[in-house]
C-alpha cells in the first residue's frame, strides 16, 4: 500500500506521520496539487492519501477525486483540532487520528455533495443575504423541515446512510435533525457557507444529497 500525506498550511505533523512522504500545500489544496500526487498513488492497487488539515481541505480533495472519478483512493483524515467533520466521521484528532489514518481499514462512507458539484465534509450554513434570516421552504426527502423564516439552516453529513442531516439553527430551542438522502431548499435568496468557506453569490435553490458513489474513509 502506498501512503502519502498532504499537509495543508502550517498544520503540525503528528509523530505517527513524521516518517511518511509528505507534500506541503495551501490551506485548501488546489486541483493541480492533487493531480501531481495521483501518479504516485497509482503505483499501488490500494493507494492511501492522508489529509492533514481542516474540513475545507478534505472537502477540496474529495471534490476533485469525485469529479475525476478517482474515489477508489483511500482517504485518511487528520484534523489538528475537533471539527464538524471529525465529529461526523469519528476520526479523532492529532496523533490518535494519525494512527488511525495509517493503521485503520478503509470503509465505504456516504459522500455528500451539493448541486454545484462540491463535497460537504463538516457543515453547511445557509442564511439570508448579509447573514439575515433565511426565508423559504426545506424538505429532507419527502418530509418538510420548515416553511417561512428561520435564523439559518444547518446541513451535515453522517457516517452512515441515508447520509444527510439537516436542522434549523435556533438559539434557545433544542435542534430537531431530520435525516435523509437529500435536503432541498427553495428561497427568495440564500448565501451558502460550506465547511467554513462562504460563497458570496445569492442563490434561490440549494440541495445537498448523497452521491451515487461512496468514498473510502480510513478509520
Amino acid at each position: 500500500m502506498s501512503t502519502h500525506v498532504l499537509r495543508c498550511a502550517d498544520a503540525p505533523v503528528p509523530i505517527a506521520l513524521a516518517s511518511q512522504p509528505t507534500t506541503q500545500t495551501d490551506p485548501v489544496p488546489a486541483k493541480s496539487v492533487v493531480d501531481e500526487l495521483l501518479p504516485v498513488l497509482a503505483t499501488d492497487s490500494k493507494p492511501r492519501l492522508i489529509v492533514l488539515g481542516a474540513d475545507a481541505a478534505l472537502a477540496a480533495v474529495l471534490t476533485h477525486l469525485m469529479r475525476t472519478e478517482r474515489l477508489h483512493v483511500e482517504i485518511g483524515y487528520v484534523p489538528v483540532e475537533k471539527t464538524y467533520g471529525s465529529r461526523a466521521y469519528q476520526t479523532g484528532t492529532g496523533n490518535a487520528a494519525a494512527k488511525r489514518a495509517l493503521e485503520g481499514k478503509a470503509a465505504e462512507t456516504p459522500l455528500i455533495r451539493d448541486d454545484t458539484g462540491t463535497v460537504l465534509v463538516g457543515r453547511a450554513t445557509l442564511t439570508g443575504p448579509d447573514g439575515g434570516a433565511l426565508e423559504g421552504e426545506v424538505y429532507v426527502d419527502e418530509e418538510r423541515l420548515f416553511t417561512g423564516a428561520v435564523p439559518a439552516l444547518l446541513v451535515s453529513p453522517s457516517i452512515e446512510e441515508p447520509g444527510v442531516r439537516a436542522c434549523v439553527r435556533r438559539r434557545f430551542r433544542r435542534r430537531r435533525w431530520l435525516e435523509g438522502r437529500a435536503a432541498q431548499l427553495g428561497t427568495p435568496g440564500a448565501v451558502v457557507t460550506r465547511d467554513g468557506i462562504p460563497n458570496d453569490r445569492v442563490v434561490k435553490r440549494a440541495s445537498f444529497y448523497r452521491h451515487h458513489e461512496p468514498w473510502l474513509l480510513v478509520r
